[in-house]
């Protein structure tokens, strides 16, 4: 079991940071959605961890033939989707194994997706429920419940009207992958909306997904293959806020990110952020399949409370170490309308409350959130519960007040270059 050491940052920083990884969710697609077209895709920047690199071994053990030139990758796929020899396995991805389920469920074989044992124990129903209503033949352990799963896929799914009780963008671009393979059109409604970059890229293959007045959203199964992928992916907004909230915390911090997504669905931790009294501006560069730029985020002060209630969906990922950020502001932070918390790679309200606790932190949990009694983190010993997010967030804490972090493989899942640019802050004045 691999553990880190973090040493209190005694002094701000100053930092234009390139090399933010590569967005996860968009890398994930891109090795998914390059099965649907009969030509090869071309994409740069592709994120090089072991939760994506497991989504493109899929997508070649179904056939695709996977070239690297450098930093180009590109994904030729097969004529047709074949029934793979072995188990597909998606590490610790559960947005690999939600949206294959969508993608495998319409098509005619038998797949087997599993994981390591934290996946395993992540609950697929809210996927493989909705899917089998539309005629999907799933298996899998508590009742299709947990994996491994196994997928008898059907070619002739029925269309469908489904109202999502889950606000989830791994839903949905499962029953829209799932839609594609239907007869007719099939409609997807959600509380509000989640993450959109499932319908910006197919849109951008040629698909035909509409936006109704009732927040309907139209799925017309495509007549043709498919266009390809020509895509550079841009940096995880998600990734980079770990070091957003480091300038915030830490006085005379001040950081660049480039190249970031700057999609309005991707942000919304930043603008809680803003809220709190950090300094944050974007400067857009471009805007193809998503729209790119700059992050600017700069410490002014202590920061205050803030009530997190709104646009959960926008910032699930970013609630652990906006959670630090609450800790060391002004006053009680709360955070609710979050069940989709306890979903994750660990259950994250009680992971985080376990972590601030053993750090001096009062708080109290919530079934569906928690609130936090701002004040001064000292240095614990956190048990990571092989969740990411939480070793990389109670890192950031460490430049407050020291940190020991066990079980921290999970780092490399999504972030692999994340220790270097946390030491690079020591060094960049």
């Amino acid at each position: 079991m691999k553990n880190i050491s973090i040493t209190k940052l005694h002094d701000g920083f100053d930092i234009v940071c390139n090399t933010i990884a590569a967005d996860k969710s968009i890398s994930h697609r891109c090795a998914i959605f390059s099965l649907l077209s009969d030509q090869p895709s071309v994409i740069k920047n592709f994120l090089k961890a072991e939760d994506t690199l497991n989504s493109l071994k899929i997508s070649e053990a179904l056939g695709a033939n996977i070239e690297w030139q450098n930093d180009i990758l590109t994904i030729t796929p097969p004529i047709t989707i074949k029934e793979p020899s072995d188990i597909l396995n998606c590490g610790n991805a559960g947005t690999a194994m939600r949206l294959y389920c969508g993608l495998l469920s319409g098509i005619d074989g038998t797949f087997i997706l599993t994981g390591d044992k934290y996946l395993r124990n992540r609950p697929m129903n809210r996927v493989t429920n909705p899917l089998r209503s539309i005629g999907a033949k799933i298996f899998g352990r508590d009742g299709g419940n947990l994996a491994p799963l196994c997928i008898q896929g059907n070619s002739k799914l029925q269309p469908f009207k489904y109202h999502s009780p889950i606000d989830s963008a791994q839903v949905k671009s499962a029953m829209i992958l799932a839609g594609m393979n239907t007869v007719h059109t099939s409609y997807y409604k959600e509380g509000i909306l989640t993450r959109d970059h499932t319908e910006r890229m197919l849109t951008g293959m040629g698909v035909k997904i509409e936006s109704k007045a009732d927040d309907w959203i139209a799925i017309f199964p495509p007549r043709k293959p498919l266009a390809p992928l020509n895509i550079t992916v841009p940096s995880d907004p998600s990734s980079g806020f770990f070091f957003a909230v480091a300038a915030a915390i830490i006085p005379n911090s001040k950081i660049v990110l480039k190249n970031m997504s700057l999609n309005p669905t991707r942000v919304e931790a930043y603008e809680v952020l803003r809220k709190m009294g950090a300094s944050v501006e974007y400067e857009l560069k471009e805007d193809i399949y998503e729209p790119i730029g700059d992050i600017v985020i700069s410490y002014t002060g202590g920061l205050k409370a803030v009530t997190v209630s709104t646009n959960i969906a926008w910032l699930i990922d970013e609630l652990p170490a906006l959670a630090i950020a609450m800790a060391c502001s002004d006053g009680i932070s709360t955070v609710s309308d979050a069940l989709e918390l306890r979903a994750k790679e660990s259950d994250r309200i009680s992971s985080v409350l376990t972590g601030l606790k053993s750090c001096g932190i009062e708080c109290k949990e919530a079934e569906d959130g928690y609130s936090i009694v701002g004040g001064n983190l000292q240095k614990a010993t956190i048990n990571s519960f092989g969740d990411h997010r939480i070793a990389m967030s109670f890192a950031i804490a460490g430049l407050v007040c020291d940190m020991n972090i066990t079980d921290t493989e999970c780092i490399d899942t999504s972030f692999p270059n994340f220790m270097e640019i946390l030491l690079s802050l020591g060094r960049s004045k």
